[in-house]
């Protein structure tokens, strides 16, 4: 009920963030440690939406891996294979961190450099909330922010396994998970 007043006053929620879930595409991550169901908020970030789903749909995330795992910040991946080879992407898209959705734990945004406009394949999702360092601030590189374009909505025990997995450094990769948490396969519902 709360959810529904903060909504109907235009303050976002978990539960308020975006279009309705049944006009949003929704997709199923089957990982090694279990599934993760994720709700697409193509409203607020049509841009990014397009460039997840085009990836998940040519099959480009099966095989690539959870390569950088923070504990209390996030998870990384949909870039790299297990020997952390970098796949080749498409043109980086516009960075659309000022949608107005915040970096809340459950969230997915889209990795970048510290280029704006940087963003190809890559993405984290949120293990806490991050609005304080990781949303949209300001016009410069440094408080650009990054881009939310969906959530969580089943799996987020999936996800916090995930973050708890032993991690150490691989050449010049840190928080990489000793045992490889793959990526089997993304797929629009």
């Amino acid at each position: 009920m709360l959810a529904g007043i903060l909504g109907m006053a235009g303050i976002m929620t978990p539960g308020t963030l975006g279009a309705s879930a049944q006009d949003n595409p929704v997709v199923v991550m089957e990982t090694t440690h279990g599934n993760i169901t994720i709700e697409l908020l193509q409203d607020a970030a049509p841009i990014t939406v397009e460039n997840f789903l085009q990836y998940a749909n040519d099959g480009f995330f099966a095989g690539t891996v959870f390569h950088r795992v923070i504990p209390g910040f996030m998870i990384q991946g949909g870039g790299l294979t297990a020997n952390l080879s970098e796949k080749a992407t498409r043109p980086p898209i516009r960075n659309e961190a000022d949608n107005g959705l915040s970096n809340a734990r459950g969230t997915i945004s889209m990795a970048r450099t510290s280029v704006v406009d940087s963003a190809t394949a890559q993405f984290f999702i949120n293990t806490v909330d991050n609005a304080r360092s990781l949303d949209h601030r300001g016009t410069s590189p440094r408080d650009y922010g990054y881009a939310v374009f969906g959530r969580v909505t089943a799996g987020m025990d999936v996800v916090d396994a995930i973050s708890g997995v032993s991690t150490g450094r691989q050449g010049p990769h840190q928080n990489v998970p000793v045992e490889p948490v793959v990526i089997n396969s993304v797929t629009v519902q």
